[in-house]
């Protein structure tokens, strides 16, 4: 099976090509990349004015499977992963049961194997239960595939357990990521500790939240010399402690997500629990900080935090309704128009944000257009102007405040392992 992808502009942080050219895929790998390929293929794509870009990788998806199928399961939410340009995302382990043993890994890869179009990896929780309390069985599901370890929707609080989870992970060779959250100080908080808090009488979560477990945790990364990797990073000291750890040689990479360098408290305009997400929406002056650590390399990656629910869940007062909105089908138009369009990344960050160094991050030998590679490609166009859809989304939910914003950017199609995957036409 040959296909052919011409006259695209072709993006790739690998190589640092960023040029015309011709795309030749055989076999689910790309078997030629220049100017101009002659060769027959059974289809050719005409990608003339597009970007053509590694396919996009989330490191941060709540697939709700198993236990809460109602609001995605492994299927849904790869078909929203493959319209949003994701070719491979990763799974966070807070379902029911928690993914803490090697059977429920297994579970999750095998429904995968059989039902999503985009290659789909399990994370293992930390702890049995993600109650805190001991350890999951880490080494077991690192045979069964997990790429790294994480007890996201919330923190270990118990240290010790904590450090010796980073010494397990660190032997096995994978990353920990980490939600960074001191839940005694949330004190019951659902949106940022400011003045939109006090204005819609809501409890705050105030900035100490995070920036004091994102200390906690960088220190013990760096005492036992593992890697960290910091989920969605919200606040202006969250990129300084980073910026700080990098400096000094500690081995820890962080994301953001599309809505906290788009939105901040101030646009939320009423108590609208599609606002509602965990860390919530900080300051304009986070939220700057934010985009303003992706320009400068300071966090590495995009990730989505992919969190649906149901209508009814988030029908209610913020007071209720639970946190996350959903991200994969908004994530690529967002990150264009408010950082490419506004000169905080090039099109060949975007990329490397992306699909480059979260490819790294995982060690995932993806994230890259070079001859040789697997085949997994997004065909981006940077001209569509429209206007997002909720009602179209292909995942399960429509929890998102990005509903009816108007947004540069639109994915055309997305190719996983030489198939075609989505198609926008």
């Amino acid at each position: 099976m040959k296909l052919l992808i011409r006259n695209g502009r072709v993006i790739d942080p690998a190589s640092k090509l960023d040029a015309e050219s011709d795309i030749l895929i055989e076999d689910g790998r790309i078997s030629r990349v220049k100017g101009k390929i002659k060769d027959r293929a059974n289809r050719v794509i005409d990608a003339k004015g597009c970007f053509v870009m590694p396919g996009f990788i989330d490191l941060h998806v709540h697939l709700r499977d198993p236990g809460f199928e109602e609001k995605e399961t492994v299927a849904t939410g790869a078909k929203a992963a493959a319209r949003g340009g994701f070719t491979t995302i990763l799974a966070m382990p807070n379902t029911r049961p928690v993914v803490d043993n090697a059977d429920v890994v297994n579970y999750v890869h095998q429904k995968a194997k059989n039902l999503a179009p985009v290659n789909v990896l399990q994370i293992g929780a930390v702890t049995k239960g993600q109650e805190g309390k001991k350890l999951a069985d880490i080494h077991q599901m690192v045979q069964a595939g997990i790429p790294a370890i994480s007890e996201d929707g919330k923190s270990v609080m118990n240290t010790g357990l904590y450090y010796q989870a980073m010494q397990m992970a660190r032997a096995e060779g994978i990353p920990v990521f980490a939600h960074c959250e001191d839940k005694n100080l949330m004190h019951g908080g659902v949106v940022n500790a400011g003045k939109r808090a006090k204005e819609l009488g809501l409890p705050g979560i105030s900035n100490d939240v995070e920036d004091v477990i994102t200390a906690r945790d960088i220190l013990l990364a760096e005492s036992v010399g593992v890697h960290l990797h910091l989920c969605h990073c919200s606040t202006r000291k969250s990129v300084w402690m980073v910026k700080q750890a990098k400096e000094n040689g500690i081995a820890v990479t962080a994301e953001a997500c599309p809505h906290h360098f788009t939105l901040c408290e101030d646009d939320i305009a009423a108590d609208n629990s599609n606002y509602k997400m965990n860390p919530p929406l900080r300051t304009a002056e986070d939220m700057e900080a934010i985009r303003e650590g992706l320009r400068k390399g300071i966090i590495d990656v995009i990730a989505t935090d992919h969190a649906p629910h149901t209508a009814v869940e988030k029908g209610q007062s913020m007071k209720r309704a639970p946190f996350g909105i959903v991200g994969l089908e908004t994530a690529a138009a967002i990150t264009y128009s408010e950082l490419v369009l506004k000169d905080y990344l090039t099109p060949m960050q975007m990329a490397e944000k992306l699909s480059y160094n979260p490819a790294k991050v995982i060690g995932l030998e993806k994230g890259t257009l070079q001859e040789g590679s697997i085949a997994d490609i997004v065909i981006f166009d940077p001209n569509q102007n429209y206007t997002i859809a909720a009602k179209e989304f292909a995942g399960k939910a429509k929890n998102t405040p990005f509903d009816k914003r108007k947004v540069t950017g639109k994915v055309m199609m997305t190719i996983v392992s030489g198939e075609i995957v989505y198609s926008e036409e």
